[in-house]
């Protein structure tokens, strides 16, 4: 279910966008070259939301590929990462169904075009900074889980 991204200067811009919200990009670059994740931390571009992988799978569907920034997923561990806006945690707190995690905290990221370790990229960082709307996110998480009426138009 990965976005789309047959641009190859997509997906460099893309893992660049990436590598430059880590505090070192180029071990970012080393680790991913030697076939690892590489730790980027959440806090100075994004903050990283946590869900579980069936949830975020129908979620992704009710949003549609336009509107999705980066999602990141371990499906053999059930857990799905939305990278959000720094300002989200306000909106999503009271969503039981989301974790929001702090600044700095450590997330775990293949590059954008392949699986390491089972973690793969649903929606890929497309070098353009978008992120999800924390208002769309919670309204799929949220009581109900429904997009709203302003979503469609």
């Amino acid at each position: 279910m990965a976005t789309r991204t047959h641009n190859p200067d997509a997906r460099h811009a893309g893992r660049e966008w990436l590598a430059g919200c880590a505090p070192a990009p180029d071990a970012v670059h080393r680790a991913w070259s030697g076939g690892e994740l590489a730790l980027i931390p959440s806090g100075e571009h994004w903050l990283a939301v946590e869900a579980s992988f069936l949830r975020t799978l129908d979620a992704m569907q009710r949003i549609g590929p336009d509107d999705l920034g980066p999602v990141l997923a371990f499906p053999a561990a059930e857990h799905a990462w939305w990278l959000v806006p720094l300002d989200a945690a306000e909106q999503l707190d009271d969503i039981p169904r989301l974790t929001v995690h702090p600044p700095a905290w450590p997330l775990y990221c293949p590059p954008v075009n392949r699986p390491v370790r089972g973690r793969v990229w649903l929606s890929r960082p497309n070098g353009s900074g978008r992120l999800t709307d924390p208002t769309m996110l919670g309204a799929c998480f949220g009581p109900g889980g429904r997009l709203p009426a302003e979503a469609f138009g």
